[in-house]
C-alpha cells in the first residue's frame, strides 16, 4: 500500500512519490530560539519526529532539516529586556532546545542550520529576486511585491483583494502595497546587523526558511512541514518568493498539524495557561507525552489536560507491564513450531497490516493506537492463561518483535527490557527477602519493605505467578 499524504497546498491526500525514488527530503520549520518551547510547539516537534521515523521504517532515506531562527525581532526584545546581546539569549535557547527534544525522545535532525550562519544565501536569493522583478528596495529595507505573483494565497486559501480589504498587515505607506512582506530590513539603532548591497541590516523571517531549505535539499523537494498557525503568512510568503526565484519549483507536499488548547481554551500569556515542555515533563513520562499526542490525528486540534495526560501515563504502564511480562515469558521458554497454534500464526500479521495501514493512511496515530492496544489485550490474554502458553509460544514471539518494531517510530515504551533488568540487582534482592517473609507469614515487615521500595520509585505487582516490579 503506498503513503497517502494530505497536502495543505492541493486540499486533498494525495499518493506519497518522491523526487528521488527511495529517499525524502523533509523541511520542518524549527524554533524561534528566545525561551523554552511550550507544549504546543512540542505537539509539532514529537508529530514530526514520528512521521520522519516512519518513513525511515517504511524504507526510505530521510534527509531531515530543522532551521533555527537565531535572529529575529523575539529574540532581539528579549535581549533588549535583559541588557545583554541577542546571541546570548539565542544560544541560551538553543540548548534548551535541544536538551527538552533529547527528553522527549526526539531523533536528531540530519541538520539544524542556523539562520546567522546563512546570511550570504539569504542576500544572494534577495538579490536575484530582485533582479528577476519580484523584489524592490526602499532605503534599505527590501520588500516582495506580492502582486507579481499569481498564485499567492493558494496555500492558505486566502484572496488578495479579501487580504487587502480585512486583513491586519504592516502599514508601510512607502510599499507599493500593503501587503508586500519584507526580505531584508535596514539596521535600527543598537540592533544586530550585517552589511548587504542594501546597507547595513538584517533578514526577514520568510526568507531565512527560504535560503536554508533550498542549500540543503534544492530548489526541489519533497515535504515542508509546520504547526498549522504558520499556513499564513509564513508559508504563504516561503512558497511565493521560492517558486519566483527557482521557476516555479520548491515544496511538493506541505503538511500541517491542528491546533492545541488547553482545557478547551487557546493558550495564552493572559490566561496564564501555557505551559512550557520542560515543566510538564517534570510530572509527566516523555512516553505518555508522546502517546497523548499520538491518540489524535495530527490534522485534529488537540484539548491539552492534566487529567487527559494522566490517562495516558496509564496508558503507558499498561503498554510497560504488557512488554515486561512478554519478555518473562519468552526467557522461560523456546518457540518450537511443532508446538504452535496454526490459527495463530497469521493473526499478529494481520496487526502489523493494520497499523501500517493505518499510517499509510496520512499517518493516522489514532488508529494505529488503538490497533496497538488491542494488541496488548490480546498479549495480556495469552499470558494469563499458562496452560496454553507453550502452544502460543510463536505468537508472543512475533508479538514481542511487532512492539519493538512500533517503538521504532511512536518510541511510547519506557525502557527495554534488558535495560530495566540490568539497572536494579538490589530490588530484586529485597524482593525475594520479602517473598520468604511472606511465606512465614511476617506479613507486616514484609508490607515495609515493599512500601520503602515503592517509595524510591518502583511498582510492585503481586500475582499468581509471582511479584512483578517495574520502576514508575
Amino acid at each position: 500500500m503506498a503513503i497517502k499524504i494530505y497536502n495543505t497546498l492541493s486540499k486533498k491526500k494525495e499518493e506519497f512519490v518522491p523526487i528521488k525514488e527511495g529517499e525524502v527530503g523533509f523541511y520542518l520549520c524549527g524554533p524561534t530560539v528566545y525561551d523554552y518551547f511550550h507544549i504546543g510547539n512540542a505537539r509539532a516537534w514529537v508529530v514530526f519526529d514520528v512521521i520522519r521515523r516512519y518513513l525511515e521504517h517504511r524504507g526510505f532515506k530521510v534527509k531531515f532539516i530543522v532551521n533555527m531562527t537565531d535572529v529575529d525581532d523575539k529574540i532581539i526584545n528579549r535581549a533588549n529586556e535583559r541588557g545583554v546581546y541577542p546571541g546570548e539569549i539565542a544560544e541560551e535557547y538553543t540548548k534548551a532546545f535541544f536538551e527538552d527534544c533529547k527528553r522527549l525522545k526526539i531523533k536528531d535532525a540530519t541538520y539544524y542550520p542556523k539562520a546567522t550562519e546563512h546570511i550570504k544565501e539569504m542576500q544572494d536569493l534577495i538579490a536575484l529576486l530582485q533582479e528577476k522583478g519580484y523584489a524592490y528596495e526602499l532605503d534599505g529595507d527590501v520588500y516582495f511585491e506580492v502582486g507579481s505573483f499569481s498564485e499567492y494565497g493558494r496555500l492558505s486559501g486566502k484572496k488578495i483583494d479579501d487580504l487587502i480589504a480585512g486583513y491586519r498587515v504592516e502599514l508601510d505607506e512607502r510599499k507599493k502595497d500593503p501587503l508586500d512582506f519584507a526580505l531584508w530590513k535596514s539596521a535600527k539603532k543598537g540592533e544586530i546587523s550585517w552589511d548587504s548591497p542594501w546597507g547595513k541590516g538584517r533578514p526577514a523571517w520568510h526568507i531565512e526558511c527560504s535560503a536554508m531549505s533550498m542549500k540543503y535539499l534544492g530548489k526541489d523537494f519533497d515535504i515542508h512541514a509546520g504547526a498549522e498557525d504558520l499556513i499564513f503568512p509564513h508559508h504563504e510568503n516561503e512558497i511565493a518568493q521560492s517558486k519566483c526565484a527557482n521557476d516555479g519549483r520548491f515544496a511538493h507536499y506541505w503538511i500541517h498539524i491542528g491546533f492545541l488548547k488547553i482545557n478547551k481554551e487557546k493558550m495564552s500569556k493572559s490566561l496564564g495557561n501555557i505551559y512550557t515542555a520542560r515543566e510538564i515533563l517534570e510530572e509527566f513520562s516523555p512516553e505518555s507525552l508522546r502517546l497523548f499526542y499520538m491518540q489524535k490525528h495530527y490534522k485534529s486540534p488537540i484539548d491539552f489536560s492534566k487529567e487527559g495526560l494522566s490517562d495516558a501515563e496509564s496508558a503507558v504502564g499498561r503498554l510497560k507491564r504488557c512488554y515486561i511480562k512478554l519478555n518473562e515469558i519468552l526467557d522461560k521458554y523456546t518457540v518450537n513450531d511443532d508446538l504452535t497454534n496454526i490459527n495463530n500464526k497469521d493473526v499478529i500479521q494481520n496487526f502489523r497490516e493494520e497499523i501500517i495501514e493505518a499510517m499509510d493512511d496520512d499517518f493516522n496515530s489514532a488508529a494505529a493506537i488503538g490497533k496497538v492496544f488491542d494488541l496488548v489485550k490480546l498479549v495480556n490474554e495469552k499470558i494469563e492463561d499458562e496452560s496454553s502458553i507453550k502452544n502460543e509460544i510463536h505468537l508472543l514471539k512475533n508479538a514481542k518483535e511487532l512492539f519493538d518494531q512500533i517503538n521504532m517510530f511512536f518510541d511510547i515504551i519506557p525502557l527495554s527490557y534488558e535495560k530495566l533488568y540490568d539497572s536494579a540487582k538490589l530490588v530484586e534482592l529485597l524482593l525475594n527477602i520479602r517473598d520468604e517473609l511472606r511465606k512465614k507469614k511476617e506479613y507486616q515487615l514484609a508490607d515495609k519493605i515493599r512500601d520503602e521500595i515503592e517509595k524510591l520509585g518502583y511498582i510492585i505487582e503481586d500475582g499468581s505467578t509471582g511479584t512483578r516490579w517495574m520502576k514508575k
